[in-house]
């Protein structure tokens, strides 16, 4: 009589701290034939991060596909999430062999908030699923997969301190930014990026970042000309309609810190600060206020 051997379940995992970003300067330079608007604009990865851990499953009776999970109970957990859809487009892509893919997302990055969180988690995914399965894509590689999935993937995949253009996917490397903390508050409301850039053509924007100067201060090492520089035409559309972003500004500014500005298309504003002890006690006040207050730093 024949025996068949009993196959092994063999799992292997690895977990990616998934940072969050901020935009020292945003300009909306065009719109495409496509719809798509141009950008040119400096962003920044901060400290504060999602912990994506990724285990992939072989030998299980049953495979189960991807199965994604997350410490919110309000996030969705299939299609919708991006960090789902990361995952089927990198087997997609690559043809891995897929049988259990588990992901588990412990969000600590606001939702909604201009910080790039979902794309931030869905780089983690494809870096994750890269090493696992040891598909050998570069980076160049994984950032035309993530492109993909949204525009602001392929700077996460990256990090440090880059320059985007095009529509977010044409990134330069720039100096590391001068070290200092950062004071995030989201204020209780979330802000449709694309409802922004829809109301951005309608409006006059009197002043555009100096992307030329924040660089020159980048270069030079200058956190004060870091500061001066700070500029994003989207507060044009969200200010214009939420008092609360400027009174944050105004909050931050007399609370110690060296420049401030919305992120993204909001709602979420930040203050750079050089004294911790000074960021340390804004963080605290702010967050009497505004619950979704967090105190970080700069990463790169």
């Amino acid at each position: 009589m024949l025996f068949r051997r009993k196959q092994e379940i063999t799992h292997a995992d690895t977990t990616v701290r998934a940072r969050a970003k901020i935009n020292l300067t945003l300009d909306v330079t065009g719109r495409r034939e496509d719809g798509y608007h141009t950008v040119e604009m400096v962003m920044q990865s901060i400290a504060l991060h999602d912990t994506v851990r990724v285990t992939t499953i072989h030998g299980e009776k049953k495979p189960r596909g991807i199965v994604l999970s997350c410490s919110l109970p309000f996030l969705p957990t299939d299609e919708r999430n991006l960090a789902y859809r990361a995952a089927e487009l990198f087997y997609k892509e690559t043809g891995a062999l897929l049988e259990t893919c588990e992901i588990h997302i412990e969000k600590r990055i606001p939702v909604a908030a201009g910080l790039a969180g979902g794309s931030t988690d869905a780089a983690a995914v494809l870096r994750a699923l890269n090493a696992l399965h040891t598909a050998g894509l570069t980076d160049d590689e994984l950032c035309e997969m993530g492109l993909k999935l949204g525009a602001d993937v392929p700077f996460c995949l990256r990090g440090g301190t880059m320059l985007a253009q095009g529509i977010g996917e044409k990134l330069s490397l720039l100096p590391d930014m001068p070290h200092c903390w950062v004071v995030l508050c989201k204020p209780p409301f979330a802000v449709p990026t694309k409802e922004v850039y829809q109301e951005i053509d309608s409006v006059d924007i009197l002043e555009h970042p100096d992307n030329k100067g924040m660089m020159a201060a980048l270069n030079q090492g200058d956190y004060e000309g870091v500061c001066a520089y700070l500029s994003n035409v989207m507060e044009t559309v969200t200010a214009a309609k939420r008092r609360q972003i400027g009174e944050i500004k105004s909050f931050l500014s007399e609370n110690g810190a060296d420049g401030t500005l919305m992120s993204g298309s909001g709602p979420t504003v930040y203050g750079l600060f050089s004294d911790e002890s000074r960021a340390k006690t804004a963080a605290k006040m702010l967050r009497r206020r505004f619950a979704d207050t967090f105190l970080t730093e700069t990463c790169n």
